[in-house]
């Protein structure tokens, strides 16, 4: 007969003391700073309440909301454009493509690239002689020759493209994964019913996805609202703000000294990811029950 092992509480002190030392200290001492104007010197540290909260939501057409609306704005259209790539990426390997293994890495290949490599990559892929503008002039595409990353009316979206182009390939493998779960006898039974391709993946197969689905849409929202690498490797948040997003606007105010600010919207992105987690914590454990 098997005794169930009962182990002592004292095993998990460890992790408690490791997870408290590595995370909830820094995210009290983080929200601490935050209610200070401390900037580099500790004799000048004041306590400011809200202040710096203040001016984040309150400076109109200031450089921290728009870091904000430009964080916000990367998340929506990078979710969207990667789900929906990825999702259509993943139904095309699904089928009987000859060398789809070979598609599969290709397509997952940019996933495994440091983001400094595609940064550099693409700079000069988008640069004003780059590929990109080679080809618009010989197409006769004259007026559509600009410096993308240079452009304040493209740098955004630029990069935007870039992430889209870098993290299909990560999306289509988890809702690959999904698919291939899917019983064939659901899509027979459909089909002698006379359902199409289009019922059939509206009334099969979205349903049966839906669990992937949320998983990636949310860790990518996640993924959009910490963003940091891919901008600062392609625009630094230039030219000027125009591609400014909250961690290149934190990393900025560190390097300046203002701790206090920098702190503020490190918090403000702690948060906002937390309740995100939060949602896909109740989600997923409701498409489970």
């Amino acid at each position: 007969m098997n005794k169930k092992k009962i182990y002592s509480p004292l095993f998990s002190v460890p992790a408690i003391v490791l997870y408290t030392v590595m995370f909830m200290i820094p995210v009290v001492a983080g929200i601490g700073i935050s209610l200070t104007d401390w900037n580099t010197s500790w004799s000048k540290i004041s306590f400011v309440g809200l202040q710096n909260y203040k001016d984040i939501f309150l400076s109109h057409g200031g450089p921290y909301l728009k870091s904000v609306e430009h964080t916000l704005s990367f998340t929506v259209v990078t979710v969207i454009g990667k789900t929906l790539l990825g999702l259509g990426l993943a139904l095309l390997l699904n089928t009987g493509l000859r060398s789809k293994n070979l598609f599969r890495g290709l397509y997952f290949l940019p996933y495994t690239l440091a983001p400094l490599i595609i940064g550099i990559a693409f700079t000069s892929i988008l640069g004003m002689d780059g590929p990109l503008n080679n080809i618009l002039r010989l197409l006769g595409l004259e007026s559509l020759v600009k410096g993308w990353l240079a452009n304040p009316h493209t740098a955004l979206g630029s990069t935007m493209v870039v992430e889209i182009w870098r993290m299909a390939g990560w999306n289509m493998m988890i809702l690959l994964a999904g698919l291939q779960m899917i019983p064939k006898e659901y899509y027979e039974a459909a089909g002698i019913d006379g359902a199409g391709k289009w019922k059939q993946f509206f009334y099969v197969t979205l349903p049966f996805l839906r669990s992937s689905l949320t998983m990636v849409m949310v860790l990518n929202t996640i993924h959009g609202l910490k963003v940091f690498d891919i901008i600062y490797s392609l625009t630094g948040g230039g030219p000027g703000t125009y591609s400014e997003v909250i961690n290149t606007q934190v990393f900025k105010e560190f390097g300046s000294g203002r701790y206090g600010m920098a702190n503020a919207l490190s918090v403000i992105v702690f948060l906002v990811t937390f309740i995100i987690s939060m949602v896909m914590k109740k989600a997923l454990v409701g498409e489970e029950e």
